[in-house]
């Protein structure tokens, strides 16, 4: 069948729907079984919503998934309403990202109601991440990954939490949001330097800390790096930190020449992402007379 077929389809069972729905609601429907109907109704919508997701009507299928939910809801099949709002959720994504916020925000609700914490996290993440690349604001993201992370972390799934903190710090950074950017990294460093598993990455998040440091003050970031080696030796081995001392010591010279080799050196064998050039021009800009490039 073609798609124009699944959607002529997916219309009549939605009509159908509304009809067991209203039929339902009257005096004699609800004598003669009203709540089998809306049952019935429920499965119909729901069945109508996978019809118009075949034939790629995203809005349709979110709508009728919608439906669906908050029938659940009437019957008090809380778990039913969630997963059909998170059905819809992920329907709309591909065609009204918005909507797509308003249906997993009210699954939250039905979880976070059901002391369900961890699953509401794993969708203020989806959120999270709408707002990152669809909707780009940022301010929102940060919000939902930090509500993501609290949730994760009153669950005791730390490396889940840790994920999301990094996103928040990831952003602040970018947003010159750096006394908060600068806990979250100390934070998670702090969290995983103890374990033997993760312990290699710490020394990443004291780097991106000490950058922020840096951008703020240059003796802030001295007494900061000091802090981190005492906290974790081997940060001081660490290429990491054998940057950031090259670093302060072209910055005390204001020499810029100095500042760009050092970060070459360190590129050649690690390539540096966007969010650290950032940083490092940031840097670099307050050394006078300085082109602002890393050329």
């Amino acid at each position: 069948m073609d798609n124009t077929g699944k959607e002529k389809e997916a219309m009549q069972l939605m009509a159908d729907a509304d009809k067991k729905v209203k039929s339902s609601g009257s005096f004699l429907g609800g004598m003669f079984g009203g709540n089998h109907k809306v049952e019935d109704a429920c499965e119909m919508y729901a069945r109508a919503a996978n019809m118009f997701k075949m034939a790629k009507n995203w809005t349709a299928a979110g709508n009728a998934f919608c439906q669906a939910a908050r029938l659940h809801m009437q019957m008090q099949n809380k778990l039913d309403s969630a997963t059909s709002f998170v059905d819809a959720g992920n329907a709309y994504k591909k065609a009204d990202p918005q909507e797509a916020i308003n249906c997993l925000n009210q699954a939250i609700d039905i979880y976070t109601d059901m002391g369900r914490f961890t699953i509401a996290a794993k969708h203020h993440m989806t959120i999270a991440e709408i707002y990152e690349s669809e909707l780009v604001d940022i301010e929102k993201a940060i919000a939902h990954y930090e509500q993501a992370a609290d949730y994760y972390k009153g669950e005791e799934s730390n490396s889940s939490a840790n994920k999301c903190l990094l996103k928040v710090g990831l952003y602040c950074a970018q947003l010159e949001q750096y006394p908060k950017a600068i806990e979250i990294y100390e934070q998670v460093a702090t969290n995983t330097m103890d374990n033997p598993l993760l312990k290699y990455n710490a020394k990443e998040y004291f780097f991106k800390a000490a950058l922020c440091h840096f951008i703020v003050d240059e003796l802030n970031a001295k007494l900061a790096i000091e802090k981190y080696e005492g906290m974790f030796p081997a940060f001081s081995d660490s290429r990491e930190c054998k940057l950031l001392k090259k670093l302060l010591e072209a910055h005390e010279e204001q020499n810029s020449e100095a500042f760009t080799e050092a970060v070459k050196e360190f590129d050649s064998i690690s390539r540096i992402d966007q969010w650290l050039t950032t940083m490092l021009l940031r840097i670099k800009k307050t050394i006078q007379g300085d082109a602002g490039d890393l050329k």
